[in-house]
C-alpha cells in the first residue's frame, strides 16, 4: 500500500544526504545527463572501514535505458 508520509520522510533524508555530501548529487546529475547510454559501464567500489574493498560493475543495455528514462521522467514530475 502507498504511504504518502514515506515520500516526505525520504525527501527529508535525501536533503540531509545532500547537505552531508554536496559533491555526490552533482556527480549524479552529470553522469545522468552526459554518460547514460547503452554500452556504458557503471562500476561501484566500496571500501569498508577495515580497508576491505568490494567492486562490481554493470554494462547498460537498451532495457536498462528504458528504466533510466522512466526514472528521469518520474523525477521531473516530482
Amino acid at each position: 500500500m502507498f504511504n504518502p508520509g514515506m515520500i516526505f520522510q525520504f525527501k527529508n533524508m535525501w536533503e540531509r544526504f545532500q547537505r552531508n555530501h554536496p559533491k555526490f548529487p552533482r556527480f549524479l546529475q552529470v553522469v545522468g545527463s552526459e554518460c547514460m547510454q547503452a554500452g556504458t559501464v557503471i562500476e561501484i567500489s566500496v571500501t569498508k572501514a577495515n580497508g576491505e574493498n568490494i567492486t562490481s560493475n554493470i554494462k547498460l543495455n537498451e532495457e536498462d535505458m528504458e528504466l533510466i528514462a522512466a526514472m528521469k521522467e518520474m523525477a521531473r514530475q516530482s
